[in-house]
């Protein structure tokens, strides 16, 4: 881990740098990808299944009979938990669904606006190391409520060929149409280009190591949208001198341990507060089972003193982070200096984990400082939004001179006549 005190201020564009790969030997990597799977199909998509993930795969797509299955083999407890953070997520999105209203902006003039849903998304769900079957709550939970007609899931196998049951389950509950045993850019590339089994869509959401992220935004050549440039997991806390630092040593963990390419970063204006908690995260560290990635993503983290809060929040602007934590008393006031942020969490007892998995906000969120001009998912992002208006003869009458005047300073005689054709008819009948 890096210790920073009192940075100056133009040192801070490296401090808020994140690791990455080099983007050329990314792209090449990812073109490579989309040329095999645009060229061999499901067949591509077996071979990566051996060669990324070491696993042995005869049919890409999985069966009823293994989602069936995968009912029995998932523990009661987990059932209901999943359950209850479908429950409440579910409140939370569709909380978002808009009512339609009809704003007349002219006599006889009337504009309104429609959501329609994507009929065709995928979601990308991370295996490996950490199966994360919250994020199939996260996607399809407001892909159902948007009422996309196909959702698409793909997943990478584990060694045995199989998806973890856990997944299976959640999609099942959540509303999934398919699903397809293949990971990481490749299953991006599946979902972009399509296969024999694996359908085009016409966005791809879900996140993922920086292969996925770069795959994604290669996906957008081929006029396929996503969701959003989320990579590897991040978060940023602010704690005051009420702070718990073992609850800050936690949650800096608890994303540490995503990946080795995940990256934390911690500010405070106590120095004690900050002497304990990078004491209390090497103890906490030294304890978990998946150490040696959250230790290798500690590598590249910062523990910062700085001078005041607002020196913090202006600092927390300019990083971006994915989630950020006001590990204070009265965090609710400092709400109106945060301007860039993927989700926000408040007080001592707001752990990062709660949105994670069910407090009912959405996890999928912008990372490497793109909550600087990203949201985090929404119902919003499985819908188009569709403009009506409808004009009355009064209201092309009442707006008809605006159009002409403006269609005749642009040059644009059709789009003037369109206009003029019509006020002349109504004319003729007076």
């Amino acid at each position: 881990m890096k210790i920073n005190k009192y940075p100056k201020k133009e040192t801070w564009p490296v401090l808020v740098k994140r690791p990455v790969l080099k983007r050329e030997t990314l792209t090449e990597t990812i073109i490579e990808i989309f040329d095999e799977v645009s060229k061999n199909g499901d067949r591509a998509l077996i071979e990566f299944n051996k060669r990324f993930d070491n696993a042995e795969v005869e049919n890409i797509k999985v069966s009823q009979e293994e989602t069936d299955a995968a009912d029995k083999l998932v523990d009661r407890d987990l059932k209901s938990a999943i359950q209850q953070a479908k429950e409440n997520i579910a409140k939370f999105h569709a909380s978002q669904i808009p009512q339609t209203e009809k704003i007349e902006t002219v006599k006889g003039v009337v504009c309104w606006r429609e959501n329609r849903a994507i009929g065709k998304v995928g979601i990308y769900i991370p295996g490996g190391t950490a199966p994360l079957f919250s994020t199939v709550l996260m996607l399809a939970v407001p892909a159902q409520l948007a009422g996309c007609k196909e959702i698409v899931l793909c997943t990478p196998p584990n060694e045995n060929g199989n998806i973890n049951p856990a997944i299976l389950y959640a999609a099942k509950l959540c509303g999934v149409t398919e699903i397809f045993k293949t990971g990481g850019a490749q299953a991006v590339a599946a979902m972009t280009l399509g296969t024999e089994s694996v359908p085009a869509v016409y966005k791809i959401f879900g996140p993922g190591n920086q292969y996925v992220m770069a795959a994604k935004e290669y996906a957008q050549n081929y006029r396929v949208a996503i969701d959003m440039p989320a990579g590897p997991s991040e978060v940023l806390i602010i704690a005051g001198e009420k702070a718990v630092p073992v609850f800050c040593a936690a949650d800096l963990l608890s994303q540490a341990e995503h990946g080795s390419d995940s990256q934390v970063v911690f500010l405070t204006t106590d120095e004690k507060i900050l002497e304990e908690t990078i004491r209390e995260t090497e103890i906490q560290l030294a304890a978990l089972p998946r150490n040696e990635f959250a230790g290798e993503a500690l590598k590249n983290s910062h523990f910062i003193l700085m001078e005041t809060l607002e020196e913090s929040l202006e600092f927390s602007n300019l990083y971006a982070p994915e989630h950020l934590i006001l590990a204070m008393e009265n965090a609710e006031q400092y709400i109106s200096g945060i301007e860039n942020a993927g989700s926000v969490f408040l007080g001592n007892y707001s752990c990062e984990s709660a949105g994670d998995y069910a407090s009912g906000t959405n996890h999928t969120l912008p990372t490497n400082g793109f909550a600087k001009n990203y949201s985090g998912v929404s119902l919003d992002s499985f819908v188009k939004k569709i403009t009506f208006q409808n004009l009355s003869e009064e209201g092309l009458k009442n707006l008809g001179k605006t159009i002409e005047i403006m269609a005749e300073a642009e040059g644009l005689s059709a789009h003037k006549n369109a206009v003029s054709i019509r006020l002349k008819k109504q004319n003729e009948r007076i």
